[in-house]
């Protein structure tokens, strides 16, 4: 199904059977992000997924949720779509998918906890920084007001997320300021995960286009270590939370529980 479509999902999820449910992006807009930039958004028929699902074996106990963001379709569908995956597929014991901030607005704390109950078990959010600045300068479409408030939604629901992080995105000589904002802000909530993805300016993005009139300059890899090993210093879970820079996009590849083994995973970044 929609085999000419790019299909993107997080490297954990590599070996989990793929629902495609939304193609492109209905946001679209963050100047960093060249995924879908030539992609039409539009939500996969019905028709089609259970199409999808009558394939898949029945004894299939993960499923992830395909598109930019699934959550986008709304609780009404949302929920019908796990209906139908619990139906068809009834040894299914997690629905994960990508959501944004935005998205996740949509719903009450209420039906969050309904989808939840019903399968939705885990979610993978692009927070990116903890600085309105850097937000707004990237076009992300939320702040960090919003971002927590969400996250605690999530939480008050019991619906695991993993928290997406970008450092390099403050740009040259803010990195240490933006590893403190950003351990601030996820501070304030519980995340299953910590999952780091190193700044890469793509071709065809608005920041390739700020970088080319000097608007933005990135900063150097010695930098976006130690924002690395500043945001490790700063955040403070209240729960056992793993901390993830094995994303191919990372200039270090380590992974950890914080706080257990915050000062290995330091003591890693200091001699790289």
């Amino acid at each position: 199904m929609y085999r000419n479509d790019t299909i993107y999902y997080p490297q954990d999820e590599i070996s989990t059977v793929l629902l495609p449910v939304t193609l492109g992006c209905n946001y679209n807009r963050c100047a960093f992000c060249s995924m879908y930039k030539d992609d039409r958004y539009r939500e996969v028929p019905f028709f089609d997924m259970e199409r999808e699902l009558l394939n898949i074996y029945n004894y299939t106990e993960r499923v992830f949720l395909t598109g930019a963001d699934p959550m986008s379709i709304g609780f009404d569908n949302m929920e019908k779509l796990l209906d139908m995956i619990n139906r068809y597929l009834p040894y299914c014991a997690c629905v994960a998918s990508y959501a944004s901030i935005r998205s996740i607005a949509r719903y009450s704390i209420e039906e969050l906890t309904i989808l939840h109950n019903k399968g939705l078990r885990l979610l993978y959010i692009g927070f990116e920084a903890g600085r309105d600045d850097v937000l707004k300068l990237m076009n992300k479409g939320q702040t960090v007001e919003q971002s927590i408030e969400q996250a605690k939604k999530l939480n008050r629901a019991s619906l695991q997320f993993n928290s997406i992080i970008m450092y390099g995105i403050a740009g040259e000589g803010e990195c240490i300021s933006n590893a403190v904002a950003t351990a601030d802000m996820i501070n304030q909530f519980n995340t299953s995960r910590i999952i780091t993805m190193n700044l890469i300016i793509f071709d065809g993005t608005e920041l390739k286009d700020m970088l080319n009139k000097g608007e933005f300059i990135p900063p150097g890899a010695r930098e976006r270590l130690l924002e690395l090993k500043t945001l490790l210093e700063n955040l403070q879970p209240s729960e056992p939370t793993v901390f993830d820079t094995t994303h191919p996009t990372n200039i270090i590849s380590i992974k950890g529980k914080l706080p257990q083994d915050r000062n290995r995973l330091i003591n890693k970044i200091i001699n790289h």
